[in-house]
């Protein structure tokens, strides 16, 4: 049995099997052992990665000690990007990715960055590690090919730890950036990233900071009608689909009138994900728990119905596509 074959029985089958606690916790534990060992096999230092964060050193590969403290300036950092009387949607505060937590708190936030160029590294066999630097530019590729001009301020719903945020830094370095995440854990190590980057010689000396804020995408508190152009890379296949549509909606209220929205994510219907093998993709689903509503969202029609005109689609990779919709 495949995805492709039967998908519908496929996913209610695994949706049983992930429904006994001690099962889904086998597939969790399961799925991010895969995970650090594929990162760790094609060169990604993992642990680390994660290790440097924690301590705010500035090189890998200094220490190999498990549980290193953890630097207390991670704390001042958090403090200084958290909105303390966000309430969190309940949608929000579950188990994300293999973790208990979910988005909410620091490993999954320092494991963000290598967990990226893991689970990306296949998408091109000969790219390797940089497979997830080659998926963002592919994105960017189309943006480059169907936005009439540069947008000058950018909203990045869902920015995570500031990769895709990043990625628009150097592709349209002259734009006011705001990156929107529901984590402060994940907006403190973007901060901390920028940081790096800075130090690095990275970011062009005429780039405009980016602006970090803490806030659910589907209301950012943000001022409407100001923004060329609200992207949302790779987030929707976290969300169930009552928040994707609302997020829709502020993305609309966002936009200057001809303003895009951009959303790039997993294609259901590529090949590389309809054949998934039955045991890969209940790990998959063990670490994505709205996956399903992911896959029926009638994307276009959710973008109509937003005040959007009938989206653009293009497959950036082989198992990725890009919407994009212009506010009418």
């Amino acid at each position: 049995m495949t995805a492709t074959s039967a998908p519908n029985l496929l996913s209610s089958v695994v949706n049983q099997v992930l429904a006994i606690k001690p099962l889904w916790n086998f597939a969790k534990g399961r799925a991010r052992h895969m995970m650090v060992t594929r990162a760790e096999t094609i060169g990604v230092p993992w642990r680390e990665r994660v290790q440097a964060l924690q301590s705010r050193r500035t090189e890998v590969g200094l220490s190999t000690a498990e549980n290193e403290e953890l630097s207390p300036l991670w704390q001042t950092d958090l403090e200084a990007v958290q909105n303390p009387y966000l309430i969190y949607p309940d949608y929000y505060t579950t188990s994300f990715h293999a973790y208990d937590e979910g988005n909410l708190g620091w490993r999954p936030a320092m494991e963000v960055e290598v967990a990226a160029q893991a689970v990306h590294a296949k998408i091109w066999p000969e790219a390797g590690a940089a497979g997830d630097d080659r998926l963002r530019q592919s994105y960017h590729d189309v943006l480059i090919a169907q936005l009439p001009q540069a947008p000058e301020a950018i909203v990045d719903i869902g920015c995570g730890v500031g990769m895709s945020t990043e990625a628009f830094q150097t592709t349209f370095p002259q734009a006011h950036l705001t990156g929107v995440d529901l984590s402060p854990y994940f907006l403190a190590v973007a901060q901390y990233r920028q940081q790096e980057r800075q130090a690095a010689g990275e970011i062009s000396s005429t780039a405009t900071p980016i602006a970090w804020h803490h806030a659910a995408g589907e209301a950012t508190g943000l001022l409407a009608a100001s923004y060329d152009l609200v992207s949302i890379c790779l987030v929707f296949h976290e969300l169930p689909q009552s928040a994707a549509k609302a997020i829709l909606q502020e993305a609309r209220r966002l936009l200057r009138p001809g303003g895009h929205l951009a959303i790039m994510d997993m294609n259901p219907r590529s090949e590389a994900i309809q054949k998934l093998p039955p045991f890969v993709f209940t790990l998959l689903k063990s670490t994505e728990p709205y996956l399903d509503e992911y896959f029926s969202l009638d994307m276009a029609a959710a973008f109509e119905a937003a005040g959007f005109e009938r989206p653009t689609v293009t497959f950036n990779s082989p198992r990725h596509r890009t919407f994009i919709g212009q506010a009418i």
